[in-house]
């Protein structure tokens, strides 16, 4: 299971890479932190289910964040000019 937290962070850092290359450097920071966030976790070969708990509390903070974004702050019609 640690592993998998290790490839996360990989592909969070692919991700960090290519949103800094495309100048959008508030979400490269974003998934610098979470790139930061996997690797640490994926080394500290807690057990599979504290690895799981993790994960659940993860998604939990995410889907709250992404649904107070979607409802407050994003701008009606996404972005459609």
């Amino acid at each position: 299971m640690d592993r998998m937290y290790r490839v996360m962070g990989f592909w969070t850092a692919i991700f960090t890479v290519m949103f800094y290359l495309g100048g959008m450097d508030k979400t490269a920071l974003l998934f610098l932190g979470q790139t930061g966030f996997f690797v640490l976790l994926g080394y500290m070969n807690l057990t599979e289910r504290m690895y799981m708990y993790v994960f659940g509390a993860y998604l939990t903070v995410f889907f709250a964040g992404f649904t107070y974004y979607t409802m407050f702050i994003m701008p009606p019609g996404g972005g459609l000019s």
